[in-house]
């Protein structure tokens, strides 16, 4: 077995897997450690839908993501101040990262306005003016006190050019937009570490670039010149299709300092995730497991079963035999999707835990298979079986339901 003893800051690397990039580690911060290779599941405004955080704990998670743009919007960063904090606030007194709301300038681009300063967003709740800079959303993560804390940063749609066949994102990013958008992810990163006053927290950089792979390099470049607690890859996932992502992935991440966390932003499919670990990637969040938990969609080892068919009416087995999390063990298909077709909200608790859990164990197993240096052949066998198993849109974050 190959491995690495290399421990800077809070980032200790335990295993590498000789066949691939893939590496074990752990991560310490102020509120506990994250097993590494992890997924985050996502709390966007202080909840994991459909979870609560004790059932969030039994699936395994250490860390979960909670997001500034829309905690700013409700309740108000003065009012998670006043009943407690972030972490009393969520009822998770385990690690958070927060987003910085870079990504909301991709996703709510119709509803803000940028420029080389920050940017103007329209509320999409009650059309007030919010603005986010550097400082501010940084300032605003420094009060909410979460772990682990990102710089603002400037998310973008893929090239016109090399947009992934049906895929459907929200806006397309010519040259001259994408080199205007990592210019300012630059200079913002180094505006947020100089605003950053909280030593405890980790404080993670944004590489942004799109597919462009030059674009990348120089900012990956600039950015660990600023020398940050951690590097973030964004910016993917948004139509660009899994071979274009794990592309540029892997050119990323050997960009990125080896002593340091490396973190794939809202990717999240079984095949991102495993192909991203075998590049160098060490932590993960989407919202996808939640989002199709509450669609009826569960994630299985021999593929997705949709429980609101008739198939499931009279079957007494669970979704998934070899699971371990609380819908396994106390429900079955039938009675799921019973719950689904009544619009009862134990459905999609139920689907939401399982796939969480289906998640967490993908991890250990992960985790395991880079102990035993065996990942690149059990990562070949798990790529093939994933790919053929789920109907993969071109969108990589996406798959038809």
């Amino acid at each position: 077995m190959k491995t690495a003893s290399t421990k800077m800051g809070n980032f200790n690397v335990l295993h590498t897997d000789s066949g691939s990039q893939a590496r074990r580690a752990t991560l310490t911060t102020a509120h506990g450690r994250v097993e590494t290779p992890a997924f985050m599941p996502v709390g966007t405004a202080g909840t994991v839908k459909a979870v609560t955080p004790q059932q969030l704990k039994e699936t395994g998670a250490d860390i979960i993501l909670a997001n500034t743009y829309h905690l700013l919007l409700r309740p108000g960063i003065e009012t998670i101040e006043k009943l407690g904090g972030l972490h009393k606030f969520m009822a998770w007194n385990n690690p958070i990262l927060t987003d910085s709301g870079g990504y909301q300038i991709f996703s709510l681009n119709s509803l803000n306005k940028v420029n080389d300063d920050g940017v103007e967003f329209t509320s999409h709740v009650d059309g007030a003016k919010i603005y986010l800079n550097p400082e501010i959303a940084t300032k605003i993560q420094n009060r909410l006190a979460a772990d682990i804390i990102m710089c603002f940063d400037q998310c973008t749609g893929p090239p016109v050019t090399n947009i992934a066949q049906n895929a459907t994102p929200s806006f397309q990013t010519d040259a001259a937009e994408l080199k205007k958008a990592v210019q300012r992810t630059i200079r913002w990163a180094g505006r947020c570490k100089q605003a950053h006053t909280n030593t405890n927290q980790l404080l993670f950089a944004v590489v942004q670039g799109g597919i462009d792979l030059q674009m990348r390099t120089h900012c990956a470049l600039e950015l660990v010149k600023l020398d940050f607690d951690g590097y973030a890859i964004g910016g993917l996932s948004v139509g660009e299709g899994h071979e274009n992502m794990i592309k540029t992935v892997s050119h990323t991440t050997k960009l990125l300092p080896g002593f340091l966390p490396r973190y794939l932003m809202g990717a999240g499919t079984p095949a991102d995730i495993v192909a991203a670990v075998g590049a160098g990637v060490d932590m993960f969040d989407c919202v996808l497991p939640t989002r199709n938990g509450r669609n009826a969609f569960a994630f299985t080892e021999n593929g997705p079963l949709r429980m609101r068919n008739n198939a499931n009416i009279n079957d007494t087995r669970p979704i998934e035999t070899e699971c371990d999390c609380y819908c396994c063990k106390n429900f079955s298909r039938g009675s799921i999707r019973h719950f689904f077709n009544c619009a009862e909200m134990l459905g999609p608790i139920l689907v939401s835990i399982h796939n969480i859990r289906f998640y967490q164990r993908l991890m250990a197993n992960i985790r395991k298979a880079i102990e035993n240096d065996e990942f690149a052949d059990w990562a070949d066998r798990k790529l093939k079986k994933y790919k053929k198993l789920y109907n993969y849109r071109a969108s990589s974050s996406n798959f038809a339901l």
